[in-house]
């Protein structure tokens, strides 16, 4: 290996895309095509990379199976960076099982990160997991280790784990900063800032208050009666109940939360859960029926009595209660809570959860979408809507032919 091909991939291992051009840019052999395809891919060209790294996968020897296999890997790392999510995850599986067998442990472990990473986007939450807990990091390089860290923090925030998160970006910033690469550092700070920013707002009687993470985390650990317009659910502590599906009920029951512990008047609970300006018999016999199918829904955690004006939240232990909404009103907030928990969504869902009608839930995801606030996968019937990943992907791609990742 010549003295700049290796000058070259050190840059890149330290995040220098632009110091790896320098040295190799003007080279056709295989071991530059696949440094500079890796250079563009770090600068945001990702179709130029991947064309260059197939060249390069193509150029190497049928004996230089080491080199073909990083290279693949890389074109697979590059497919995931552009949000190509197409790309078969059997590739990817297999070019981590083809390092591990010609002994690149560290570019292995690299790949099956990146495999992690493309369960995240897609909202696998589960998946992503487990597929960590298979992973052993002992020893690997610190650039690594950050990856892994922050994967397994971004897990922990959907998953309303605010001090389990907070531990694990503060093992990621660790690891980045001992890998040297600024950038890593800065992806890993980004993220951290989720844990300052709000959250929620937290709905008691009269008073509205914003609310980070780790607060919701307190809350609901706490035995406070919650009704949690960022799940469409009425929880406490132990006990979840979904109302997802059920939007009517759920208008009612936010409604009743948010003016307890008074009545509501059975107009005001019309009005907000069937949108009816002027209230009719017919509009009180329904709000009769899902007043109805609220109190067996909530049987676990509440009641709903009637008064002499309309009907109030009775809830089975001495506990306050409490709402905890989006931090923006509207379809756009509601959209981006149900989004926050990590899992997709279709449209049609969406716009079930929201008791609104399809259109204008595509209205609140085009303008969510165009500003960057959500994020779509796949096309047609298939399209699933997710909230953005907190993290970005790995800064430092892999390095095919160049040398070992220390």
């Amino acid at each position: 290996m010549d003295s700049l091909i290796t000058a070259a991939a050190r840059a890149l291992a330290a995040g220098d895309p632009l110091g790896a051009l320098k040295r190799v840019a003007l080279r056709d052999d295989p071991p530059a095509l696949a440094l500079r395809g890796i250079a563009m891919a770090q600068l945001g060209e990702y179709e130029r990379a991947r064309k260059l790294l197939r060249q390069a996968a193509r150029t190497f020897g049928p004996r230089e199976r080491l080199e073909r296999a990083r290279c693949q890997a890389a074109e697979a790392e590059v497919a995931l960076a552009a949000r190509d999510l197409r790309w078969p995850a059997h590739a990817l599986d297999a070019a981590a099982r083809s390092l591990e067998t010609l002994g690149d442990d560290a570019n292995a472990l690299h790949v099956r990160l990146v495999g992690v990473r493309r369960l995240l986007l897609l909202g696998q939450l589960d998946q992503a997991d487990a597929a960590l807990a298979r992973l052993d990091v002992k020893g690997a390089p610190a650039s690594l280790a950050a990856v892994f860290e922050l994967a397994r923090a971004e897990i922990a925030l959907r998953h309303v784990r605010a001090k389990q998160a907070k531990l694990l970006f503060a093992r990621s910033r660790s690891a980045a900063i001992a890998a040297g690469i600024p950038a890593l550092v800065a992806e890993v700070e980004r993220a951290q800032r989720a844990l300052s920013s709000p959250a929620a707002r937290l709905i008691r009687g009269e008073s509205v208050e914003a609310v980070t993470l780790e607060r919701v985390e307190a809350l609901f650990a706490s035995a406070e009666l919650i009704v949690d317009a960022c799940r469409r659910a009425v929880r406490t502590r132990g006990v979840f109940l979904s109302l997802t599906r059920r939007p009517v009920l759920f208008a009612i029951a936010r409604a009743l939360a948010e003016a307890w512990p008074h009545d509501v008047p059975r107009e005001a609970l019309i009005a907000r859960a069937f949108e009816a300006r002027l209230a009719n018999d017919s509009h009180r016999a329904r709000l009769r029926v899902e007043v109805g199918r609220l109190r067996t829904a909530l049987r676990p955690l509440a009641g709903v009595n009637a008064t002499s004006a309309g009907f109030v939240l009775a809830p089975l232990a001495p506990q306050p209660v409490v709402v905890l909404a989006p931090p923006i009103d509207g379809p756009a907030g509601s959209i981006l809570a149900l989004l926050q928990g990590g899992e997709p969504w279709s449209t049609s869902a969406l716009a079930a959860a929201l008791g609104a009608s399809q259109r204008s839930a595509q209205r609140a995801l085009r303008e969510l979408d165009e500003s960057g606030a959500v994020r779509a996968v796949g096309r047609g019937r298939s399209r699933r809507w997710l909230a953005p990943p907190l993290t970005g992907i790995a800064t430092t791609l892999l390095l095919p032919g160049a040398l070992p990742v220390h």
